[in-house]
């Protein structure tokens, strides 16, 4: 798993006008080719009546998977720009669609490059793009007597807590680095003096800066 990969947070639309032609930009974040099709396939269902809808995705820990379509444009005018604007902008694991509505007014292939262009960057605009970094879960059970001086640790130290459960005993879900999660967990034995019942979790995917 990736330590830390740039995506989308959610699927997101936003339209542009050029020439009188309309351009939808849709965006999402995918964790599968297949995911990418179905996307795609939904987005050309909603607009059946346009005149296009050419999409691109990128997929994979070093973007082994990379499509993309003109679907009817001229070739090179329409799917390419959009793919080049996902790895230009660094994004992985995302798909975007581009419809357009035929205003009436020919723009020519450095039009449509341009357009298209734009029409997948307003699609990562509505999207949002983010960073999502690998921690790991890490379950921390203590009595009641260590509580006060874990939570001020951790608080100091800035790590960041998913849960805090209160039964005869707590347990603190913390959310390390996974690539710190060893040297976490050692420090969490000597923090406690050896106290703490300490539970390896999941490694999971937490936005950064949130």
């Amino acid at each position: 798993m990736q330590h830390r990969y740039k995506t989308l947070r959610r699927e997101g639309d936003k339209e542009i006008v050029i020439r009188k032609s309309r351009f939808i930009g849709y965006g999402t974040p995918v964790a599968s080719e297949e995911e990418a099709i179905a996307f795609i396939e939904r987005i050309k269902k909603l607009h059946r009546q346009a005149t296009h809808n050419c999409s691109a995705y990128v997929i994979g820990e070093r973007d082994e998977i990379q499509k993309a379509s003109d679907d009817g444009e001229p070739s090179g005018t329409a799917g390419k720009p959009i793919l080049e604007v996902i790895k230009n902008q660094g994004l992985k694991n995302v798909a975007i669609v581009v419809t357009r509505y035929f205003g009436g007014i020919m723009l020519g292939a450095g039009g449509l490059i341009r357009a298209y262009t734009d029409g997948a960057v307003a699609a990562t605009e509505a999207g949002e793009a983010i960073v999502n970094v690998l921690h790991r879960e890490v379950f921390v059970d203590v009595d009641y007597t260590w509580y006060g001086k874990l939570e001020n640790e951790l608080h100091a130290r800035q790590y960041r807590v998913e849960d805090t459960s209160f039964t005869d005993r707590v347990t603190v879900t913390c959310l390390p680095l996974e690539a710190e999660g060893d040297a976490f967990i050692a420090w969490m034995t000597d923090l406690t003096q050896g106290q703490a019942v300490i539970e390896k979790g999941e490694a999971v995917y937490r936005v950064e800066g949130e």
